[in-house]
């Protein structure tokens, strides 16, 4: 699943399809808009404001994402060491962000009118942190190297 935060579509329509177009761009699929189902003050946040916009890949789509996010995406980060082990959560999902969408290649630089942060959560059904690590170690996910 790849979720990409719009918060500042509240104030600007033009944001909102700036943001869809790239995370169709990344992804190759339509995105699915989330709304807030209730006002929260603190966050200044009201019933239905648009949240975020989340893809979920499956099949095909989904081996060529992951095909691209450890080819091309992770070498591209700064000081990339490999993935912490530490993101998996309780149930054998693996979490992690990209802080810069610019990293993906579909994304035109003189578009893109912000910087904005890609999360990514890899969901598998097992049962454990370890068959999951396993699983994804036989994909070719590059973990970092234990002390």
């Amino acid at each position: 699943m790849v979720n990409y935060r719009v918060g500042e579509a509240r104030e600007s329509q033009e944001s909102l399809t700036s943001a869809t177009e790239e995370i169709s761009a990344i992804t190759g699929q339509k995105p699915k808009l989330c709304k807030a189902k209730k006002a929260v003050a603190a966050f200044k946040i009201r019933q239905n404001d648009p949240l975020a916009l989340k893809v979920t890949l499956r099949g095909q789509r989904m081996y060529d994402f992951v095909e691209k996010l450890f080819n091309l995406i992770l070498p591209r980060l700064r000081d990339f060491k490999g993935m912490p082990l530490n993101a998996f959560d309780d149930a054998g999902n693996y979490n992690l962000t990209i802080k810069d969408q610019t990293l993906f290649p579909e994304i035109n630089l003189d578009k893109a009118n912000k910087i904005r942060s890609v999360q990514i959560t890899i969901k598998i059904n097992t049962s454990s942190k370890e068959d999951s690590k396993m699983l994804l170690s036989a994909l070719g996910f590059p973990f970092e190297k234990a002390n």
